[in-house]
């Protein structure tokens, strides 16, 4: 099969012939119709997120759709030829987080893309799959379950389940790429007044159009003061989802009294993104911080019907669709923090 593989970090994906991957009786073989290019992509071809890559060559990809291949001789819940969407955090089902609901922190959770190869190729297995695939219905096409695949339903779980939003609150959002971007239709779907930051005024215009109801550049204003007035205090609810350290501190610093900070971004700073925060701020404002990975299993349902009945709507965020050949193209924007909205590989 053709695969876009990554050989050495930092350095330009090769795409070539690789070996076609191989069924286990716990397993699936998926024909891909689509697969997104996440940031997270970006950070494991960057190196910083080595420790969850087991060797090189890899394959990345993790925003992914398609249509059944062939079914391990164990699997009972699909068949060749059902339509999926596969989770990007892969559950054991059987440790204590797990059978919490909890997969997306299972003890022994594997990441598609990282800890076993992932779908910038034609075909993918996933292992464990009666656990760790969901049916895709009819009328939710391949691109759009693509760009829920790990934005849009990191997001959902940022926004819904950690930040835990309510209708008529304020929400920060800090940065207006993929993730901020599906924060702020989310957020705003849930009834909350979405305040959009970012550095570039295309992408502010583009958060406009999901929900946004004002926009901050902050490279042309202190993002915190501004919010503060047009919140008149503060917001109730403030996402970082860049990771960079000027982000997470400014989320923070732009909270009412008992805000939430939820933190989706993923920090390049190195010892696990170690960044200093104001820590008699927090205790003072009674602020928390939370952290949001991925989305556990149970929620998926729910996002799945909103998107089936149109009020959220992750496919309008994508604004440009690839072949597999085509796909440095894609990292070399986000080196440069170009473009907006969502990139998905649709030809392989």
């Amino acid at each position: 099969m053709k695969a876009a593989v990554l050989e050495q970090f930092n350095q330009p994906l090769v795409v070539r012939e690789v070996a076609d991957p191989t069924l286990t009786p716990d397993g699936i073989i998926l024909k891909l119709e689509a697969t997104g290019v996440c940031r997270s992509d970006w950070h494991g071809w960057a190196g910083h997120m080595k420790s969850s890559i087991p060797a090189l060559p890899h394959i990345l990809g993790h925003e992914m759709s398609g249509v059944i291949e062939e079914v391990g001789s164990n699997i009972r819940n699909f068949k060749k030829g059902d339509r999926v969407i596969v989770p990007f955090s892969q559950g054991d089902g059987t440790c204590p987080h797990c059978q919490a609901g909890h997969h997306n922190v299972c003890d022994n959770m594997k990441m598609v893309g990282f800890n076993f190869e992932g779908g910038f190729a034609q075909y993918v297995h996933i292992p464990n799959a009666d656990l760790n695939l969901l049916h895709l219905a009819d009328e939710i096409d391949f691109l759009t379950a693509s760009a829920m695949g790990c934005r849009f339903m990191t997001a959902f779980h940022g926004v819904i389940s950690r930040g835990g939003v309510r209708p008529g609150e304020w929400v920060a959002v800090y940065g207006s790429g993929g993730v901020g971007l599906s924060a702020i239709q989310i957020a705003s779907a849930a009834g909350a007044n979405v305040i959009a930051v970012d550095i570039a005024d295309d992408k502010l215009d583009f958060a406009k159009k999901f929900g946004a109801v004002a926009t901050v550049n902050s490279k042309n204003e202190n993002a915190p003061q501004a919010i503060k007035e047009l919140t008149k205090g503060g917001a109730n609810i403030s996402i970082d989802a860049l990771g960079i350290q000027d982000t997470v501190l400014s989320s923070i610093m732009s909270l009412n009294k008992r805000g939430r900070h939820v933190q989706i971004g993923i920090s390049p700073n190195p010892n696990g993104g170690m960044t200093p925060v104001p820590v008699n701020l927090i205790m003072m404002n009674e602020i928390s911080v939370l952290g949001s990975v991925s989305m556990p299993i149970p929620e998926y349902r729910n996002m799945l019907n909103m998107v089936g009945t149109g009020k959220l709507k992750p496919g309008a965020l994508v604004t440009k669709q690839i072949a597999l050949d085509d796909i440095n193209t894609a990292f070399d924007d986000m080196t440069n923090f170009a473009g907006f909205g969502l990139t998905v590989v649709t030809k392989f």
